[in-house]
């Protein structure tokens, strides 16, 4: 079985920022992924992990959300086409409006992706849903267009021979189920499903989850908010607690406990 994961590369970045992304985690993560031919991500979002583990066998990022799923496809197969809609942008709180107004039904792949990824990187706290325009009084911009080929082009070649889903937890992990096969999986945290938009998961949707993964040939490791509801939910799993700040949220540097639950022994 190929391991190639377990190296940690901090200089890798990932090209968004993301509520509830693992930046700080991945140096605590990386270490504890097991031996794998096919390296899955349930539940990507900003996709840390994979940005800074070395390269497995297979890869697979998924996620339900269409933009997020759209702008990685646009980034692996059509970054000099996606900068060059970028030319002649401004980051300025008209623009923000302006494509926040849009109706992404009208727009092309390349569009829809630029789209996303603008508002995305200029939202306050870099949320997805309810976005308003992110200014500080005492740091820069997140989005620098001049550095925009340079900033992506290191997430384009990482992306290169990676799988690209986007489809729902359930069908994903059915689909690719093995026991060579290892599932990272950092869902929305308990009492924040909606921070990723309405209904798209939902209490019930954890209680699914585990029954899912009680039949998985594959190992997998899960990265969670430490509550009393979640523990009870995977009684019986190996856990363990991390440290951690929060790095984008209005409690940026507060230190919390996360949950790292697995169906294997961590170290």
């Amino acid at each position: 079985m190929a391991n190639q994961s377990r190296s940690l590369t901090t200089q890798r970045k990932s090209p968004l920022a993301w509520v509830g992304g693992k930046s700080k985690l991945t140096s605590t993560i990386i270490p504890l992924i097991p031996k794998h031919t096919c390296y899955v991500e349930v539940f990507a979002g900003a996709a840390w992990v994979l940005f800074r583990k070395d390269a497995s066998k297979v890869e697979v990022i998924n996620d339900i959300n269409g933009d997020l799923i759209c702008l990685y496809r646009v980034i692996q197969n059509h970054l000099e086409e996606f900068v060059r809609y970028f030319k002649w942008s401004l980051v300025s709180r008209e623009e923000f409006a302006r494509l926040q107004r849009i109706d992404e039904s009208t727009l092309t792949d390349i569009q829809r992706a630029a789209r996303f990824y603008y508002l995305v990187k200029n939202a306050f706290g870099a949320k997805i849903v309810s976005q308003s325009y992110g200014v500080s009084n005492s740091t820069k911009p997140r989005l620098n267009l001049l550095r925009l080929e340079e900033d992506l082009s290191e997430a384009h070649l990482r992306l290169s021979q990676v799988n690209i889903e986007n489809l729902p937890y359930h069908e994903l992990i059915k689909r690719y189920d093995g026991k060579d096969v290892f599932f990272y999986i950092d869902p929305p945290y308990w009492n924040c499903e909606n921070d990723y938009g309405k209904n798209l998961f939902t209490k019930a949707d954890f209680e699914h989850l585990r029954d899912l993964l009680k039949a998985c040939q594959g190992k997998w490791l899960i990265s969670i908010n430490n509550v009393p509801e979640i523990r009870e939910l995977f009684a019986g799993y190996e856990f363990k607690e991390v440290k951690t700040r929060y790095s984008i949220s209005m409690n940026e540097g507060k230190q919390v406990t996360e949950l790292l639950i697995a169906n294997y022994k961590l170290e």
